[in-house]
């Protein structure tokens, strides 16, 4: 029988009591979050946690099996909540770093790299020469007008993410910035008679996809530049992006939403135990083999993960089919 082990180190400090953890990784949001609770008192005494942890401490969580644990997240403190006779310790991943003030500027003419620069370059007026960033942008896209106003770099990087369903994420000091789908972070492998503990999975053919994607762009003086895609009459899926009025920029949003929306395979997620890893990015094969025809690998999407003494399971969120 397998024992659940974790190492949680919170600042300076590692966690010796614990109810769950809940750790939630998706590409359609900017940020990974990692909710963290404990019992309000331990022995009859109230846990004390706020005198020793603060906001934008430092935090790893490893959990596993027996001896195996794992490193699953990394980040920082975002808050501390202390109500309902527990506590709870919401962390953010390494996009916490561009929750400081950036200044207003409007940007015409420009593109999403140099706003993602922008960012950078305002972030680190903040933090320490050994802890600076740099970016990694392959995501281009063009606005007529981008303006920032009385927000943080955390925003801004979120309306790009809205924008664009770019893959926004720090990694070792590194904004990367890339379009959906083309970073590949891992493989892992399921199957219905093996690993798979439930699932809420349908299968449907691309035919039976039927989107309809407008994306539309509003100019400077609010004039209107619409593309469609997608099979016309089918389900419609609409999109604005403000300050844009490229026809090609709007035509490749839409892509990236076609690419979300029509294949041949499964759409829905699957829940399975701590082990096989799986995180957001990789490449998980779905075998089934009294249906040959439905297996096939697919992009992982989001990955929720909850942990306590009394098991751990992840609910994995398929996405575009890969192969």
């Amino acid at each position: 029988m397998f024992v659940m082990n974790w190492k949680i180190q919170l600042g300076k400090y590692l966690l010796k009591l614990l109810d769950n953890v809940e750790i939630v990784e998706s590409v359609d949001v900017l940020s990974d979050v990692a909710t963290i609770k404990l019992p309000g008192s331990a022995l009859n005494k109230q846990l004390e946690i706020e005198s020793k942890i603060k906001r934008g401490d430092p935090v790893e969580i490893s959990i596993g099996y027996d001896k195996d644990v794992k490193s699953v997240f990394k980040g920082f403190i975002e808050r501390i909540s202390t109500d309902d006779s527990s506590i709870s310790i919401v962390c953010e991943d390494g996009i916490f770093l561009t929750r400081v003030a950036v200044k207003d500027k409007e940007m015409k003419n420009c593109t999403s790299k140099q706003i993602a620069q922008y960012v950078v370059d305002q972030v680190n007026l903040s933090l320490p020469a050994d802890q600076k960033l740099s970016l990694n942008c392959d995501y281009e896209l063009k606005y007529d007008k981008f303006v920032i106003r009385k927000a943080n770099g955390r925003d801004v990087l979120n309306k790009l993410h809205e924008d664009t369903k770019g893959n926004i994420y720090i990694k070792d000091r590194v904004l990367h910035f890339h379009p959906a789908y083309v970073e590949k972070f891992g493989d892992v492998s399921y199957d219905f008679a093996v690993n798979i503990e439930k699932s809420d999975l349908q299968y449907r053919r691309a035919d039976e996809r039927q989107y309809e994607v407008e994306v539309e762009g509003i100019s400077l003086d609010n004039k209107r530049t619409i593309i469609t895609l997608g099979t016309t009459g089918g389900e419609k899926r609409s999109i604005k992006i403000s300050g844009v009025t490229d026809k090609e920029t709007l035509k490749k949003r839409g892509e990236e939403e076609l690419k979300y929306l029509v294949f041949d395979g499964y759409e829905g997620s699957i829940t399975s135990w701590l082990v096989p890893e799986a995180h957001p990015g990789y490449s998980a094969k779905i075998t089934d083999k009294d249906y040959e025809y439905k297996t096939g690998t697919y992009y992982v999407v989001s990955v929720t993960t909850n942990f306590s003494q009394a098991g751990g399971v992840k609910k994995v969120q398929i996405g575009r089919k890969l192969a």
